[in-house]
């Protein structure tokens, strides 16, 4: 039926007038913010509603397809036994920053017809507009956003392909920009032959062909060899991914970051840490290249220390690295950099475990730590013009626990990870969607977290994104992101950053304010970096630390660059090597303890070389260097006999930091 009054219901269930003109931003009666949940109808059926059509006295469609759900409080319908067509929306709820989510049923009273698919996460703006397809922005963007697009589609061919739906990066509309991000509506399935990589480059040509830019001919020719029979995904893949570094260093770059931890109003002990925190931050070599925040578990003496130590371990594994990568001639590989990310990680997870192993700590009782880590990786690259630039502008994202990510601009508020949560667990398990994982008991308890278990079973997600366009990167702990007031607050607390009316931490310092007040059950840290590629924002505004920490990327101008030819992909995969092995003296050092026979160290025997982290040494060292701090003290001290094993593997020069054991 045709609807005579728009409105919309609020969301809090003791509302006691909770109906609202459709619009509003708050309910005029308890003033909780209104939820506007916008939906994609998928569907022949659900393309043939007109707009302005009320569904089941709930669902306002506002243009064609796009549905509103004027009862967000409510439960969506879901059958008891999920259809077929909905497990690859499950099975891919890891690429959620790229993919629409389910979100329930509307049945249909036609026998041919099947039900009506609701789709919730999709590409559609705060109004019920859709996000521009990227055929529509081709022509607009900058050579650099075309480029970035195109690789994004290129790393969701392989997910997409192996659950039938690659088909879905075909279809023009339907692959969409949510500013940098490549966005899709709904996926479809591959009927009859899947489609190949020359079906994904003839799709790439009219767009190519449509403008002229500094990349078309690189572009021309990796779509000529993705068009051939014998074009391999990751053949194109590194050569896409050499074209993008190449224009991204182009852009200047500029970081500004803050970060702080508080205790909140309700509890004793804080067991959050966070980098930057300290007055003794301002001369690390590593800022502002490195953000981390880490939620401990565990209590008092538990949490904490789990938290500070892996702050303190990261903080020299990541300054070893980036000096080893400063080193390079070449760039080093995306998968390199994410395998060493990862194994560093894993380095912090065994001594967490190794802690809780020797304090004989059993179930809730062992300590353990959430985190989110955003690593800047400043690299060398020729660029397109052909000058030197000392930053590809790569930004490699780590998260374990429900520690969250996001990237905000004056837009949009992207969240960028995916909670290690039960409701998650559910979700890609294909148990479950997502709004009915959500209403379990145990819905938001951990599924892991850097220390419950050994580091072969941990699974961590690390994305590479690459830094294009002006923002803010937010780090949190869920004393903030949770009840989304994140998502709910964004604009108040970054825009004011952005438009350079206050500090980065001063924005801190307010929205740490803010969770205290909604949030105030927790402890809450915040990390934000500020990020400018646009010129005029290269002035540089003094903020002395503790206020800010400033630094600005200064580009190398163009220089005789006779001797710097391009490399063939040979020689690339020789440097790969080389650099791989050159790091190999560093790894291969026993970290088994003392008096742990039943519960050693784990070192994974199945994971290549290549996995086991370049900067083991710096793990090392964060706990011996670092004993000054409560929890690696309390590790030197609980296993002696330990650490002088480890100290007597070490070269020569490095056994004369290892501390005496205590008396």
């Amino acid at each position: 039926m045709i609807s005579t009054q728009q409105i919309i219901y609020c969301v809090n269930p003791d509302c006691t007038n909770p109906i609202n003109p459709l619009g509003e931003s708050v309910c005029a009666s308890c003033e909780t913010p209104l939820v506007h949940r916008y939906l994609w109808a998928s569907g022949s059926l659900a393309a043939a509603i007109s707009p302005g059509t009320k569904v089941l006295d709930r669902y306002e469609v506002i243009t064609q397809q796009v549905w509103l759900d004027t009862q967000p409080g409510l439960p969506p319908t879901v059958p008891f036994e999920l259809p077929t067509a909905v497990i690859p929306y499950l099975r891919l709820y890891p690429e959620r920053l790229h993919l629409p989510e389910v979100y329930g049923f509307v049945h249909s009273e036609e026998a041919s017809a099947d039900d009506i698919l609701l789709l919730e996460n999709v590409p559609i703006d705060e109004t019920g507009n859709l996000y521009p397809s990227i055929a529509q922005g081709w022509k607009q963007a900058t050579a650099v956003r075309q480029v970035y697009w195109l690789w994004q589609i290129l790393q969701l061919w392989k997910p997409l392909s192996e659950l039938g739906v690659a088909s879905s990066l075909l279809i023009p509309d339907n692959v969409r920009s949510q500013g940098w991000c490549v966005r899709l509506l709904e996926l479809h399935q591959t009927p009859g032959q899947k489609p190949s990589l020359a079906d994904l480059g003839q799709c790439w040509q009219p767009w190519v062909a449509s403008v002229n830019t500094p990349v078309s001919d690189e572009l021309e020719n990796i779509l000529q060899q993705m068009c051939s029979a014998e074009a391999e995904l990751e053949t194109i893949s590194r050569q896409l991914n050499a074209l993008l570094l190449a224009s991204a260093a182009e852009l200047p770059l500029s970081l500004k970051v803050a970060g702080a931890s508080d205790i909140g109003p309700q509890l004793r002990q804080n067991e959050d840490n966070c980098y930057p925190m300290a007055a003794s931050d301002l001369d690390d070599p590593i800022l502002p290249l490195l953000a981390i925040v880490c939620d401990g578990i565990g209590g008092h003496q538990g949490g904490e220390v789990a938290s500070q130590l892996a702050v303190q371990s990261l903080k020299l594994q990541i300054r070893a690295l980036l000096t080893e990568v400063e080193e390079q001639t070449e760039p080093i590989p995306p998968h390199v950099l994410q395998s060493q990310l990862e194994a560093s990680l894993r380095v912090v997870n065994n001594v967490i475990c190794a802690c809780n192993d020797e304090q004989k700590r059993q179930g809730r009782e062992r300590m353990a730590t959430t985190l989110v880590m955003a690593v800047q990786v400043p690299q060398r690259v020729l660029t397109n013009s052909g000058w030197l630039s000392d930053n590809a502008h790569e930004l490699y994202l780590a998260n374990i626990g429900d520690s969250r990510a996001y990237w905000i601009t004056p837009n949009y508020c992207q969240l960028l990870t995916v909670d290690d949560v039960v409701a998650t667990r559910e979700v890609r398990s294909a148990r479950s969607l997502y709004r009915p994982a959500l209403e379990s008991i145990d819905a938001t308890a951990l599924t892991q977290a850097l220390g419950t278990k050994d580091a072969e079973f941990l699974h961590i997600a690390i994305k590479r994104l690459i830094l294009a366009e002006d923002g803010v990167l937010l780090l949190c702990s869920d004393g903030l992101s949770d009840h989304n007031w994140v998502e709910k607050s964004w604009r108040d607390y970054v825009i004011p950053v952005l438009a350079g009316e206050i500090s980065v931490a001063d924005a801190v310092s307010d929205w740490i304010n803010f969770a205290n007040e909604k949030n105030g059950h927790d402890n809450t840290s915040v990390v934000m970096t500020l990020c400018r590629v646009s010129r005029e924002y290269l002035v540089p505004n003094p903020s002395p630390f503790p206020e800010e920490i400033a630094h600005t990327e200064e580009l190398e101008e163009p220089e005789e660059l006779e001797e710097l030819e391009e490399l063939e992909e040979l020689e690339e995969l020789e440097a790969e090597s080389s650099w791989s092995q050159s790091s190999q003296a560093l790894l291969d050092l026993d970290l088994t303890l003392d008096n742990l026979p039943d519960a050693p160290i784990p070192t994974p025997a199945k994971e290549p070389n290549r996995l086991k982290p370049m900067v083991l040494i710096g793990g090392l060292l964060a706990l011996l260097v670092g004993g000054t701090s409560l929890g690696l003290l309390a590790l030197w001290e609980v296993n002696p006999q330990g650490f002088q094993q480890i100290c007597r593997q070490l070269p020569p020069r490095m056994q004369s930091l290892c501390p005496p054991p205590p008396k």
